[in-house]
């Protein structure tokens, strides 16, 4: 299970949740970052380093949030 980065992430866009991944999993989007949930190695690194509290594990993602998972998910599928 990886984690997933949501909403709050949308233009801001901080970084310091790529600076502390150990297994570089997050990569940057046009609007948010995405956590590569094949490289993630559920560390929690990156949800304490986020500022604006964006990153959750997949599991306890918001209901109002979920649709990121997908989102994610579609983020890297198209990427390969």
């Amino acid at each position: 299970m990886a984690f997933v980065i949501t909403s709050p992430c949308i233009g801001v866009k901080e970084a310091a949740c790529v600076e502390v991944c150990p297994v570089d999993a997050i990569h940057e989007g046009e609007d948010q970052y995405y956590i590569d949930p094949d490289v993630c190695i559920d560390c929690g690194a990156c949800e304490v380093e986020c500022p604006v509290n964006a990153i959750y594990m997949e599991d306890f993602v918001p209901e109002e949030e979920k649709e990121f998972i997908q989102k994610n998910a579609d983020f890297f599928r198209n990427r390969k």
